[in-house]
């Protein structure tokens, strides 16, 4: 089974190219011009298991906004076409993570129903040249063209942590959820779709 995906999207803000393998080692090749939305990717890559490749040029002079936000969109479109009609698949996945003091819980659906309920406490506005409410906004906007249910939550002390156990979280319930489910027979739903 190729379950891969290679997307790009062009507007007159940003350039995204995304290139997926979900069945990968956790390699990563990320190049946002935002350092520490990079930083995010590559611990989504690594602790997921996906191969990933992101190449954004964006209108970083004004802020970090559009890049993040359709570097977001185009990954969570990738993540669609890459488990295709989701045959096979366990569903559901969630995980704790701790980072020090941090702690963060995840839990996915891949549903085929976009939702995203994000408790994400920062003190700070930005971590590097990334403002911490583009956080969120980059996941919703992430669950919204790969169709899934997320529910994220992380607290702690120290911001980078926050941020990072969160990804971190988020990556290990995909990396379940989209795991091949040997005994399941087709798309896991009663319903017979997603």
């Amino acid at each position: 089974m190729n379950r891969t995906a290679k997307l790009d999207r062009r507007t007159a803000e940003t350039t995204v190219e995304v290139t997926l393998d979900l069945d990968g080692t956790g390699q990563a090749s990320i190049d946002t011009g935002v350092g520490f939305f990079d930083h995010l990717l590559t611990s989504l890559a690594t602790h997921s298991l996906f191969d990933l490749e992101v190449e954004t040029r964006g209108d970083t002079h004004i802020d970090d906004h559009h890049t993040i936000e359709d570097t977001a969109l185009v990954l969570g479109a990738a993540l669609a076409q890459a488990l295709g009609d989701r045959s096979g698949i366990t569903r559901f996945g969630d995980a704790r993570v701790p980072m020090d003091e941090a702690l963060a819980e995840a839990a996915v659906d891949i549903s085929g129903r976009p939702y995203a309920v994000i408790d994400l406490e920062f003190a700070t506005p930005y971590l590097g040249n990334l403002s911490t409410q583009n956080i969120a906004h980059a996941l919703e906007a992430f669950t919204r063209t790969a169709g899934i249910t997320l529910h994220l939550r992380s607290r702690g002390a120290n911001d980078h942590h926050v941020a990072e156990a969160a990804i971190k979280a988020l990556a290990r319930a995909l990396r379940r959820a989209v795991e091949i489910d040997p005994r399941r027979q087709g798309i896991p739903s009663s319903k017979g779709t997603l």
